[in-house]
């Protein structure tokens, strides 16, 4: 299970210790019971399938080979985001702080996980945390793959 909740980001912190990596990812299939996607973490490839929800959803993800990878590309057109995800630590859960690239440009996101779904909703974010978009399907990556920008869209820019 995936259990996370996602916020807008009016202002990036100076004082976190990120680790980065640059990340295209392409959806092959995006439908009412949840979407399959491939992903490029610099070199690292993945097949991620995840169920249909906000806060909680399942989530399966398997390698792929580059090869493999290269193969499926082609079917997502139309369907990509680009970003470079910067990972951190923050009050001992994984944290992760996308700044997306391309048609989204400008678009800061940041997604925390937690082991369940009673301390996602115990989980007081920190003052530079924006607007929490975990129920607004317009900000899931898969829907700003499709539809782009939302048109509301806070964020700080590069």
């Amino acid at each position: 299970m995936e259990i996370e909740r996602k916020f807008l980001v009016d202002r990036r912190p100076s004082d976190i210790n990120l680790t980065s990596a640059a990340l295209r990812q392409g959806y092959l299939v995006i439908g009412d019971d949840g979407e399959a996607r491939i992903r490029d973490a610099g070199g690292a490839y993945t097949l991620t399938v995840k169920s249909r929800g906000s806060l909680s959803r399942e989530e399966h993800e398997i390698p792929l080979s580059r090869e493999q990878f290269d193969e499926l590309w082609p079917a997502t057109l139309g369907r990509r985001i680009e970003k470079t995800r910067h990972e951190f630590a923050l009050d001992g859960m994984a944290a992760a702080l996308d700044i997306f690239e391309g048609d989204l440009d400008g678009l800061v996101t940041v997604e925390v996980e937690f082991p369940s779904v009673a301390a996602a909703r115990a989980f007081v974010p920190p003052e530079w945390f924006g607007r929490e978009v975990t129920e607004d399907a317009s900000y899931k990556n898969a829907s700003l793959a499709v539809h782009g920008r939302p048109g509301d869209a806070s964020g700080v820019s590069r």
